[in-house]
């Protein structure tokens, strides 16, 4: 198989494992397996199930790297692991052990997010030098495992997308012990606003008051010291949705009368929303976005459309990938074809 130096990363869901086909695990070049976590400074995945999967994607596709990913959204333990030299040898010293035992290429930290406690987890403002630390010292264990099999394990992290999460980080001296830097250009709008919007799109659109966007958020990162080749863009498998929405503009931008909430995944998209039951599948060209809008229900998803559009962007930025949230979002198999089809 012939593949130019692109990352193409999926997340699956570890109750996901079993069922990611040999197709599938040729077209990715990684995969983060959700979740690890984190207690008592120790890592575990005492909760993490179907790890004896593993070995039959290796042999569907030899050159997958298998990553495992720890913590995810309300996922504590981190702020109080990275605190003190103790918590952080001990943090590292058991997340190399569980790598050697399942035969991983690396670890991904999904800590969401360092100063912040939104999630209901411990948070401190020491957490921006710590959280360096944390990096540094599983970057020393893994390399010295790595000396001793004659290879390099991956350390990689997954971020916040907007201002927020730079300043709650030192990004410059962070990206020093990762591989690479995984922005999770997604939720970019839903949980806490009422104002409808896309949510993993490309461009900011004018009538936008949330400036965001995967353009904003990467050179927010580039500007924060993260060299644009460790760089990796987000796709969502699934949507964000608002309720009661006013009725113009074809929902865009509107005013609804509660904050967007979790919508369809992509395979239900297909099966039941895109142009389908009254809702209309409408393409914002600023954004590079597409939504639906059935007069009072407004969607914000990823389609082949928005995908194609990432793509081009990263290969012209020379940025160093994609992933994406969550494989099991979509059972038709469009989406991940669409990203191996335009990278590879």
């Amino acid at each position: 198989m012939i593949r130019n130096n692109k990352l193409l990363i999926g997340y699956v869901n570890s109750a996901a494992l079993p069922s990611v086909t040999a197709e599938d695990a040729a077209k990715m070049t990684h995969i983060n397996v959700a979740f690890g976590y984190v207690r008592d400074s120790r890592v575990t995945v005492a909760a993490t199930r179907n790890l004896d999967t593993l070995e039959k994607l290796r042999g569907y596709n030899p050159n997958l790297g298998i990553l495992l990913s720890l913590g995810g959204w309300g996922a504590g333990g981190f702020s109080e692991a990275a605190s003190t030299q103790e918590g952080r040898e001990t943090f590292a010293t058991t997340a190399v052990n569980i790598l050697n035992e399942f035969k991983l290429d690396g670890i991904d930290v999904d800590w969401e997010y360092p100063c912040y406690d939104i999630a209901n987890i411990s948070a401190h403002p020491h957490d921006k030098q710590n959280f360096t630390l944390l990096l540094k010292e599983l970057r020393q264990t893994l390399d010295k495992q790595g000396e001793k099999d004659g290879r390099h394990y991956l350390l990689t992290i997954a971020t916040g997308a907007d201002q927020y999460y730079i300043d709650g980080t030192e990004m410059a001296e962070v990206q020093k012990y990762l591989d690479w830097v995984q922005i999770m250009t997604y939720d970019l709008r839903g949980g806490f606003q009422i104002l409808t919007g896309h949510h993993t799109n490309l461009y900011t659109s004018t009538g936008d008051l949330f400036r965001i966007s995967i353009d904003t958020s990467v050179e927010r990162f580039i500007n924060a010291g993260v060299p644009k080749e460790k760089i990796v863009i987000g796709g969502a498998f699934y949507s964000r949705m608002w309720k009661n929405v006013a009725n113009s503009n074809n929902g865009l931008h509107r005013v609804s009368t509660g904050i967007g909430g979790d919508g369809p995944k992509y395979t239900e998209l297909v099966e039941e929303y895109i142009d389908k039951n009254g809702f209309v599948r409408y393409w914002d060209d600023e954004a590079k976005a597409p939504y639906l809008f059935n007069g009072s229900t407004f969607i914000t998803y990823d389609d082949p459309e928005s995908l194609r559009a990432k793509c081009a962007y990263l290969i012209e930025k020379e940025l160093a990938g994609i992933m994406f949230w969550e494989y099991s979002c979509d059972q038709t198999g469009e989406l991940l074809q669409t990203l191996y089809d335009e990278l590879f």
